[in-house]
């Protein structure tokens, strides 16, 4: 890697007429991340996307990876993409393709190496037109990763691949996360994001409205739940405790709605004979959700 920064967006800003598409957006991604870059329809992450890989240029701002233009960069062979849309050569075999686009960079990996990490060497004879969309999005990965980047760049990834082709894909992707590579995706499978990213980003109306792991951006709409057995427990200080919201119990069982359950959990393993314990949150959909409705902002 060139520098521990990868990407820097700075006050970015880009309109269509009427429409802010991209409204004053501030992102840092470091080596080494994986990015989910979320958000409904119309949020700004395509175009944001755009501006990053320097299709599109912002209105205001700057937009630099790894310390260069988004151009330069690209030229460098540091950034591979990968995109859910975006034509390839229908009549040309798996390998060929592949072969064609290691001819337009200057330190490619094999041929057969890509195809291997991506999945579909046994596809190499094979014309794309014949593929399956799931194995058309594995054609396009081969050729994200050929120039071997720094920074790989996916937009829907797994679009039409089955759940094993998907979970396959995402065990390709570990490996070259474990050679270093940052990772920024957009994808609409939330669950591929909760189970992937170290990170989550999350657009609404041209802006960043949450940005941290999965588990803080859970945590901050409806915090975490404790259950635990705890005998004798008393209620009253239980729900005295800072960030606790709401005491309820079930026998010996206590349920504790809160918003910071560390402290919550301390206090229980210190001062009561608590056992059994568990700590549950909401699923990032439900997160997401409220989020986007403009519930709650993270960022």
């Amino acid at each position: 890697m060139t520098t521990t920064t990868a990407v820097t967006l700075e006050a970015v800003t880009k309109r269509y007429g009427a429409v802010q598409a991209v409204a004053g957006v501030d992102l840092t991604i470091r080596s080494g991340e994986v990015v989910a870059l979320l958000g409904p329809n119309g949020a700004g992450k395509s175009t944001t996307i755009e501006m990053l890989l320097g299709l599109v240029r912002p209105d205001q701002g700057s937009v630099t990876v790894y310390g260069a233009s988004p151009t330069e960069a690209i030229s460098a062979g540091q950034v591979g993409v990968m995109l859910q849309s975006g034509g390839i050569i229908e009549d040309a075999k798996v390998g060929e393709l592949v072969d064609l686009v290691a001819g337009l960079h200057s330190h490619p990996m094999p041929v057969t190496d890509a195809l291997q990490r991506a999945g579909i060497a046994d596809l190499a004879g094979r014309k794309i037109k014949g593929l399956s969309g799931g194995q058309k999005q594995r054609v396009r990965f081969a050729m994200a990763i050929i120039p071997q980047p720094d920074l790989i760049v996916l937009d829907e990834p797994t679009t039409g691949m089955d759940v094993e082709a998907r979970r396959d894909f995402w065990t390709s992707m570990h490996g070259e996360t474990a050679r270093g590579r940052t990772v920024l995706f957009a994808t609409h499978y939330l669950e591929e994001a909760d189970a992937y990213a170290d990170r989550v980003v999350l657009m609404r109306d041209g802006k960043i409205v949450a940005d941290g792991t999965a588990a803080q951006i859970k945590a901050s709409v409806s915090g975490r739940t404790i259950r635990a057995t705890v005998p004798g427990a008393d209620l009253a200080a239980l729900a005295s405790l800072p960030g606790v919201r709401n005491v309820e119990t079930r026998g010996e069982v206590v349920l504790l709605q809160c918003a910071d359950s560390d402290d919550t959990l301390r206090y229980l393993l210190s001062n009561t004979p608590a056992h059994d314990i568990e700590v549950t949150s909401a699923d990032l959909e439900d997160a997401v959700l409220a989020i986007s409705a403009g519930q709650e902002t993270l960022a």
